[in-house]
């Protein structure tokens, strides 16, 4: 029998292992001093969100992305993340960083900003893209915030990894079919960390004003889910008819570019219908089922860092997987960042396991059964006797997340003697009392009820609460300069590119989608 990969990873010794390369993506709204969204342009003292490095918007003008650099221990990109936040609370005035994933109070699409790159091409494309979210799926939809988490490990390791494997490809191959290796079993096990992670059972009404809903009431202005993990990754989430009509293959990277690279290609009737422009306004990219790759919505994306003007399907295919980026967590609504040490280490532990164990194809019949288990922990997750289909049988979904939390055990033994310390050991006891104590999404629900607030009440009071504590922690006056210098310097740069833009956009556009 050949050996098992957990068995060769125990051939890795100290002087072997250089941990993780990490890095984190958060999302969080601005919101006023009532708990509506901010009708702000985004703060000027935090530079251009079209070139800064650290700090910009994803779909809404109100909704800020905070971008830490890669990091290789958890201490530096928490604190990384940390000193972002510190900064840009020192810059919001009157309005406050909303701390939930569900948003705070709105009033229907109108109300949220598209975010504006500028008057560059590259900036109006980005806007365009955004403007086809919204004829595509609406804006309210695009208001939901999350927190992504992306993992690599150095090249040191492929290399010694290669070697056990007795595997002779050229690295980047290699790499990303290890990647593919991962994420396989990632969406396997993705329903786990719904369970211990997912901290959005309620929402706002404003939220489902005029939608067909099954929520029940929690008081005049929230409703819930009555098992809920996560509504933000259900049904009132990322979803279309067009997007359903998908099956792009996560099996390994040839076929996973090739399945989405067709789904820019295809046309969708009812975007043709829409068409691209209104007047002399452009309002979607293409007529397709997806514009660019970055609207297909998974839980996990393979990722490559892309050059100037290159498109992420064509980085992939000329340079291989770079590094996973996952996509599911909702922000940790009690922490002043939105993620805490405990969940990065469990992460990582989580997803090395995901590396070292038996990864076969994931055909058509076990898709559809791991999508259901992942759709099932996300509505019913709390619900005590709810069975998900794990490891070949109907599993009760708390035994089943024991037996994998058990299964981790040596890895984590094995992690802390490689690093010294118990953090893994005791990221994995964390996530035991979760499970047998209180999953996030059930203590937000006690929490509302302790206070006796409904959604936009409590959330808007831990926001403001968060905001007291970073603002207390002054930042460095050399990280502080930094932030100042890196505000300036994208500033400059937007006005370069726009200075420097002499092509019609229509001809820009043309020439993208050729590209």
């Amino acid at each position: 029998m050949a050996e098992s990969r957990h068995s060769l990873f125990r051939q890795f010794g100290r002087s072997d292992w250089h941990g993780f390369l990490k890095g984190i993506e958060k999302e969080g709204l601005r919101v006023d001093g009532n708990g509506f969204i901010a009708q702000t342009p985004h703060p000027e003292a935090l530079g251009s969100t079209l070139t800064h490095p650290r700090i910009t918007t994803d779909y809404s003008e109100a909704l800020l992305e905070l971008i830490t650099p890669v990091c290789d221990s958890t201490e530096a990109v928490l604190a990384a993340l940390s000193d972002i936040h510190r900064f840009v609370q020192r810059h919001l005035g009157d309005e406050v960083l909303w701390a939930a994933s569900m948003p705070c109070e709105l009033d229907g699409d109108p109300s949220i900003p598209i975010a504006n790159y500028g008057r560059s091409n590259i900036g109006y494309l980005k806007h365009v893209y955004r403007q086809g979210l919204a004829v595509r799926y609406g804006r309210v939809m695009q208001s939901i915030a999350g927190v992504h988490y992306n993992l690599s490990l150095p090249d040191s390791f492929w290399r010694n990894w290669q070697a056990l494997l007795g595997n002779d490809q050229p690295l980047k191959d290699f790499k990303s079919d290890q990647y593919f290796w991962l994420i396989r079993n990632f969406r396997r096990r993705s329903w786990l960390l719904m369970l211990l992670f997912g901290a959005s059972p309620a929402l706002d009404a404003s939220f489902v004003a005029g939608v067909r809903h099954d929520l029940a009431r929690f008081d005049d202005r929230t409703f819930y889910g009555a098992w809920a993990t996560s509504l933000r990754m259900g049904d009132l989430g990322y979803h279309n008819n067009a997007q359903s009509s998908l099956n792009i293959c996560f099996n390994e990277l040839r076929t996973y570019t090739e399945t989405l690279g067709r789904a820019i290609q295809t046309p969708w009737p009812p975007y043709e219908a829409i068409g691209t422009r209104r007047g002399d306004d452009f309002i979607q990219i293409n007529t397709s089922v997806l514009q660019i790759e970055n609207e297909y919505y998974s839980s996990i994306r393979p990722k490559r860092t892309t050059l100037r003007g290159e498109k992420p399907i064509q980085a992939l295919d000329a340079r291989g997987v770079e590094y996973i980026e996952v996509r599911c967590l909702d922000l940790d609504p009690f922490s002043p960042v939105g993620i805490s040490r405990r969940q990065v280490d469990f992460l990582d532990l989580f997803l090395l396991d995901c590396l070292l164990s038996d990864s076969p194809r994931i055909c058509d019949a076990e898709c559809e059964r791991l999508d259901d288990a992942y759709k099932d922990v996300v509505s019913r997750g709390r619900d005590e006797t709810l069975t998900i289909h794990w490891q070949g049988r109907n599993q009760n979904v708390r035994e089943a997340a024991g037996s994998l939390l058990e299964q981790l055990a040596p890895l984590a033994d094995q992690l802390d003697s490689l690093s010294g310390g118990s953090a893994y050991r005791d990221a994995l006891s964390a996530q035991r009392e979760t499970l047998a104590e209180a999953v996030p999404s059930a203590r937000v629900l006690e929490a509302m009820r302790g206070a006796g607030l409904g959604h936009r009440d409590w959330v808007l009071e831990l926001s403001r609460q968060h905001q007291q504590t970073l603002r207390r922690d002054p930042l460095a006056p050399e990280v502080q300069q930094q932030f100042e210098q890196m505000a300036r310097d994208s500033l400059a740069e937007q006005a370069r590119l726009e200075a420097e833009d002499d092509t019609p956009f229509e001809q820009f556009l043309a020439d993208y989608l050729r590209s």
